[in-house]
């Protein structure tokens, strides 16, 4: 990377809020919008949306990224980083421990920190996110995802118009249609374009767009996973708007079908949570990066990988006398996060090495995302600014798409929203 560039990026490419709260830092923090236009740039290829759920992912994967030359995001969810929250990380947090990683190794790549699936399922999740959401770019949040798929479509809308001031219009934004649920309850272009077209008419321009495209969070229970062909369909649809694809619950489906998602639609952002973390505690993956079990349904911990094994036994004692399924594991996160830390260095340094080895794969032969850290401070230094402004204009008509107007519409959409439940990971 020229070192020239690299500091005119450092003086113009980070935020207001990334430089009042480091102000004599090296790090490269940059808004999620930087992010995407770089993959963008490249072209057929997506990079890693690594939820940073214990120190040993956020460690891995930044080292990762340094050696595959690639930008990359770095994010928590609300479910494991809010208030109510099952890891020690969090969105008030996250940024200090990124800059301070980033100045520690000598990272040099851009990173941006995004809070994920900021859950809104009701009207009062609406009121106090315009309390709390303000708070989380305090603490140094370069990106964020207004999550309100869970309610009625109209409402979904509604509320991404009434949150959008609460953040910075130089931050990353990122809107959901469609719960994540598998293969229940899939996503349609025409509910993508409802929404599209209705934040479009306020003047509101997302840079992502997460759908149900046939993957769920956490460990994959089937070979469903992502519809390849569904993707595109919706992509296409919101073409004119210039909205990437933000591809969610990559754990659990194949490289090649990941591959496909890279290369045939608009996605430029890929989340990976369960497996990172998996992997950092030596729990065996298969090639879908999906924990594997034995045969009483319990994980399997590879000797000499991640955490002694000691600490797993008492990680496994733990859960087990707390009735944990499989899937409730990753609450172990919060309550063991200072055992894990105070283990001996070589046991800290491979679970981060794990971590690596694995996200370096993802970037270079999966991902396609090798070599983005230069388009990145290519965009900063083209558009002189920490804010490469929007990917489309106002095209649509906001007498169109008054609050009432809006519920009529969506009375006319057919949809199905799949099983109620929690699908929070």
């Amino acid at each position: 990377m020229n070192t020239q560039d690299f500091q005119r990026a450092l003086d113009m490419g980070r935020p207001p809020n990334i430089r009042r709260l480091f102000p004599n830092s090296r790090a490269l923090i940059v808004s999620g919008k930087i992010i995407d236009r770089a993959l963008m740039k490249k072209g057929a290829s997506m990079t890693i949306a690594a939820n940073a759920r214990n120190y040993f992912v956020l460690k891995g994967t930044l080292q990762a990224a340094q050696k595959a030359n690639a930008c990359v995001i770095i994010e928590i969810a609300r479910s494991e980083g809010g208030t109510n929250a099952y890891c020690a990380m969090n969105y008030w947090n996250l940024a200090t421990m990124v800059d301070t990683l980033c100045n520690q190794m000598g990272i040099t790549v851009p990173v941006a920190v995004h809070a994920d699936h900021y859950k809104i399922k009701s009207r009062d999740d609406v009121q106090r996110a315009k309390l709390e959401i303000p708070t989380m770019f305090d603490a140094g949040i370069t990106s964020i995802a207004i999550d309100a798929s869970h309610m009625s479509d109209d409402e979904n809308l509604l509320a991404n118009i009434e949150l959008r001031p609460y953040f910075p219009l130089w931050a990353g934004y990122e809107t959901e249609v469609g719960e994540i649920k598998g293969k229940l309850g899939l996503s349609t272009p025409e509910e993508a374009e409802f929404l599209i077209k209705g934040l479009n008419a306020h003047g509101i321009f997302p840079d992502w767009l997460a759908v149900n495209n046939g993957t769920t969070h956490g460990i994959e229970s089937t070979d469903a996973g992502i519809q390849v062909e569904l993707t595109v369909k919706i992509h296409e649809a919101i073409k004119e708007f210039g909205v990437s694809g933000a591809q969610h619950g990559t754990s659990g489906n194949s490289a090649d079908r990941l591959r496909r998602i890279a290369k045939e639609t608009r996605t430029t952002k890929a989340n990976v949570a369960t497996a990172l973390q998996m992997i950092s505690w030596g729990v065996r993956v298969n090639q879908y990066g999906n924990a594997e079990l034995d045969d009483q349904g319990q994980f399997i911990k590879e000797p000499e990988k991640g955490m002694s094994d000691e600490l797993w036994a008492e990680m496994v004692s733990y859960a087990r006398s707390n009735n944990f399924a499989p899937g409730d594991y990753k609450k172990l996160n919060l309550p063991f996060e200072n055992r894990l830390l105070s283990q001996p260095r070589e046991i800290r340094e491979r679970m981060a090495k794990g971590v690596e080895e694995f996200v370096l794969w993802l970037l270079k032969d999966v991902f396609y995302a090798d070599d983005t850290a230069p388009l990145a401070i290519e965009t900063i230094l083209e558009s002189g600014s920490f804010h490469p402004g929007d990917k489309c204009r106002q095209m649509e008509d906001p007498g169109e798409w008054t609050e009432p107007k809006i519920r009529e519409r969506a009375k006319g959409i057919s949809t199905d929203k799949g099983p109620s439940g929690d699908f929070d990971d």
